[in-house]
């Protein structure tokens, strides 16, 4: 239902007139686009107020009569805009859905996560078909490995009336991104803004032993590196940074960085520091050094406000979460803000943060997903994160991504951004990062076990692959197409023209260059090593040379990662796993033989690396063949080639470096072909494949869903086809609420620390037996996914299960986490995930004494410091008008 031009200009005046401050040129733009009922796409950066937009399509949504879904990427999102929308307009016109929590879901306007939405879609939940507008609030979220495709799936299957309005950070490819959202939901305008409401200046910030006082420098000048910088990367001997000699220059201590900023006004500050046991060590570090950054009327207003925000919390679980030592760190201006704290206390940091009471935030990059939390100042410590395998350097994206946090707006006049000096990373590296305007946005969409049940459901076969083709993705993959298309003719037209170089009136070129028996490079890495690196299979034994890992190495794990690079972890003379990709390779690895993987598939437990080391032992591995040019070649050889015709040619030289050119275009042309022709058809290629694993599975009969693929369809899980197959096996029948929550726990948790996990406890009875059977289960599926090229589902791992059985048998929490290496936060987001999982069990088992005890799981388990975790701030029933 459209209102009258008149109509729609008296809601946004009484909007505008609420809002209390002028809109911006760009939010004008964005706001014309609604009036004219049209999906929007909005780009601009953090803090810029891109949100008002969102907030118009709201204000219209309920001046018209119509329904709104407001979505965000993370729960804690969701429920910052429930409260701001609520108070707007009244608690009884908004509602929220998040796993957590659902409050008023049937109002006109519901604030809620992208995956509640995709679910609904999928489910045809009748307040779907309702929906006027639907705002994709973060909406560059759709190039995350994991989440991301949900956001695509929302975009594709809402209903046709939908209109949408996408909020994204600054990206390089905005245009592009709203010319697919066009192609797929009708005309959709595009703005972007790349001014920042507050300037940015970026310094650099170097100890220097030969001073008092550190050295802040501006990283910029006229947009260009600052000549001065260069200076901090040679010692003072004249040796590079790193050198021996007289160090003049270190890295500034955390205590040391804070009492800068504070001596220069250039607090409130967030520090940004990849590790959570780093924030809470730089935390203690000032505390230790003495640092106070807080009044006595200051501190009374902190101690207020914890005991507020941690009312739901009993004293028990206070003492275990060490609330009182993270108290006294508060009421000195001092806080860390990770995953491993606890909701509460999380918000707590926010709200202090917000009001200007902490002053300095010690924090991981999960700050920088959207909670408003703006500073006059953001510190990097390091420009590289551990990624889990590896220290990957920082995108230009994720650098603007933090920084964006540095300025208030209305308060600041400018923003301030600060990387510490590192002997590792060159001031011209950091200078280039701070400089860059590149953040091009990728799709990570994939369908799923999930989404092709769904599809087979709803659509018919070829309508369900026209939806596929819909996809960011394959709007990617045409584009592909046509630009391999045209390397694929300017490398043959280069080629061309090195042949005709490498022709000699005197002889065989060709046969003269094969003479050569001089020192020869190895060849160059092809350029579709990554594609070969993916037909590696787990149990293959390859030879590395990579320093002290070099010699033969067992393929415990092939993965495909965001932007189709290709990740090996192998086992080999070193005794531990080892993260490889194509860039640890000059050419492709040969294969020496194989050996079979023992079972149960445990990568990260010590006995299941020994028992594969000793089987690759005991193995017959063929000879690695010599790289061409190793051997030296004979006499006989030099002297053929001495007398050979084009010898004599003055352009011999010449001839042959174009020949290997014409050879290496040769290759390259190859693979460049090969790509455009799996790029052609690469989600057709993977439905295809999913959906004969289906049905091998027993989950389709041709193009319609068993029994097995009916559970499938419901399941919204990482392991959904797993789960499936584990509720209808029978694996949840017949268990007591806390061995069933246990088993749950097992499909939910994952170690992700790069040590090795302890060794897990598990609860004696039934679920010993069950767990093993699920670990069967996922081999039985990995060995068919593993046949079919698609992505292996991650196997259940049993960390969490002791914990999970002992919280749902009633223990309390300081029983539970006694000896356990999880914090408080892993603890409650891992029991949130459970919850969710208990949730859909008891929706999903088709035997009803399952049913319910998955429920009482789900009852048992939401208590204590998880319900307090999950509660959502009351708000007042007073709203205004649209």
């Amino acid at each position: 239902m459209t209102g009258a031009p008149s109509d729609r200009r008296a809601v946004r005046a009484r909007f505008v007139a609420q809002l209390g401050f002028r809109l911006d040129p760009f939010q004008l733009e964005a706001l014309d686009a609604v009036d004219a009922d049209r999906s929007v796409l909005v780009a601009a950066p953090t803090g810029s107020g891109k949100t008002v937009v969102g907030e118009y399509a709201v204000a219209v949504a309920l001046a018209e009569g119509g329904r709104v879904a407001y979505t965000t990427p993370i729960k804690a999102l969701s429920n910052q805009k429930y409260g701001d929308l609520a108070r707007r307009y009244g608690a009884a016109r908004v509602g929220l859905l998040t796993g957590d929590n659902s409050i008023n879901g049937d109002a006109p306007v519901v604030v809620m996560t992208t995956e509640v939405l995709r679910n609904m879609i999928y489910a045809g939940a009748p307040g779907v078909a309702e929906l006027r507008w639907v705002v994709l609030d973060e909406v560059h979220y759709l190039q995350d490995a994991y989440r991301g495709p949900v956001w695509e799936e929302v975009i594709i299957h809402a209903p046709p009336a939908v209109r949408l309005v996408c909020l994204s950070a600054t990206v390089s490819n905005a245009d592009e991104l709203a010319e697919w959202i066009g192609t797929v939901r009708g005309r959709t305008e595009v703005v972007v803004e790349r001014t920042r409401p507050v300037e940015l200046t970026d310094h650099y910030l170097v100890g220097d032993r030969h001073r008092e006082r550190m050295q802040l420098v501006e990283t910029l000048v006229d947009g260009r590196p600052n000549p001065e910088g260069r200076r901090f990367d040679i010692e003072p001997g004249g040796g590079l940074r790193g050198g021996r000699g007289g160090r003049r220059w270190y890295t500034p201590r955390r205590a040391e960085v804070v009492e800068l900023l504070a001596e220069r006004s250039l607090l409130p500050a967030i520090t940004f520091i990849f590790s959570r046991a780093a924030c809470d060590d730089a935390v203690r570090a000032c505390l230790a050094a003495g640092l106070r950054l807080t009044t006595a009327p200051e501190r009374e207003r902190i101690r207020q406000i914890v005991a507020e925000r941690t009312a739901g919390l009993s004293e028990s679980d206070l003492v275990v979460l060490e609330a009182a030592q993270w108290g006294r760190a508060l009421e000195a201006g001092l806080a860390a803000h990770h995953a491993g704290m606890v909701p509460p206390f999380k918000e707590t940091v926010e709200a202090l943060f917000a009001e200007g009471l902490v002053k300095a935030v010690f924090a991981t990059e999960t700050l920088a997903l959207g909670i408003n939390m703006p500073a006059r100042s953001v510190v990097i410590e390091k420009l590289s994160k551990f990624g889990g395998e590896r220290h990957e350097q920082l995108t230009p994206g994720q650098y603007t991504q933090l920084t964006g946090r540095a300025g208030r707006r209305g308060i600041d006049t400018a923003g301030h951004a600060i990387v510490l000096w590192s002997p590792f990373v060159p001031f011209e590296d950091v200078a280039a990062l701070a400089a860059s305007t590149s953040f091009e946005l990728r799709s990570a969409f994939r369908p799923t076990y999930n989404m092709a049940a769904n599809l087979v459901r709803s659509h018919s076969a070829d309508d369900a692959v026209a939806l596929l083709e819909r996809s960011f993705a394959q709007f990617h993959a045409d584009r592909a197409v046509v630009r391999l298309a045209r390397r694929v003719e300017d490398r043959r037209r280069e080629r061309d023209r090195s042949l005709e170089e490498a022709r000699c009136h005197l002889g065989d070129v060709a046969d003269y260059a094969a003479l050569d028996r001089g020192p020869r490079r190895v060849e160059a890495r092809p350029v579709d090593l990554d594609a070969t690196l993916a037909e590696l299979r787990p149990g293959d034994v390859i030879a590395v040379e990579r320093g002290r890992s070099s010699g033969p190495a067992v393929v415990v794990s092939v993965a495909q990662r965001r932007g189709g690079t290709t990740r090996l972890r192998v086992l080999g003379r070193q005794e531990r796993l080892v993260a490889l990709t194509a860039d640890d390779f000059d050419a492709a690895p040969v294969r020496l033989g194989q050996v079979e993987l023992p079972v149960p598939f445990t990568p990260n437990r010590r006995p299941f690396l020994t028992e594969i080391l000793r089987r690759l032992r005991a193995t017959d591995l063929a000879p690695a063949a010599g790289r061409a040019g190793e051997d030296g070649g004979s006499p006989s050889a030099a002297a053929r080639r001495a007398s050979h015709p084009v010898a004599a040619c003055p352009d011999a030289e010449r001839h042959v470096r174009a020949l290997r050119r014409a050879n290496r275009l040769d290759r390259e042309i190859t693979a460049l072909s090969a790509r455009r022709v799996e790029a052609d058809a690469t989600l057709a290629g993977q439905f295809e494949r999913v959906l004969a694993l289906l049905e091998q599975r027993g989950a389709l009969e041709g193009w319609a869903l068993t029994g097995s693929g009916e559970v499938l369809r419901r399941v919204y899980h990482e392991c959904d086809l797993l789960v499936t197959e584990a509720v209808v096996g029978g694996l949840f029948d017949d268990l007591d609420p806390p061995a069933l929550a246990g088993l749950a726990a097992a499909l939910v948790y994952e170690h992700r620390s790069p040590g090795e996990p302890p060794e897990a406890w598990i609860p004696p009875g039934p679920l010993r037996d069950r767990l093993e059977r699920l670990a069967d289960m996922a081999r039985d599926l990995n060995a068919a996914e593993a046949a079919l090229r698609l992505p292996l589902t991650r196997p259940p791992d049993v960390g969490f299960t002791a914990l999970a059985h002992g919280w749902a048998a009633g223990e309390d929490l300081g029983d539970v986490l006694a000896d356990e290496l999880v914090s408080g936060g892993d603890f409650v987001r891992n029991v949130k995930q459970l919850i969710d999982l208990l949730g859909q069990l008891a929706e999903i088992a088709p035997v009803p004494a399952t049913a319910r005890a998955a429920r009482r799981a789900a009852d048992a388990v939401f208590r204590g410091v998880v319900a307090a975790s999950s509660a959502v701030a009351p708000v007042g029933e007073e709203g205004h008008a649209p």
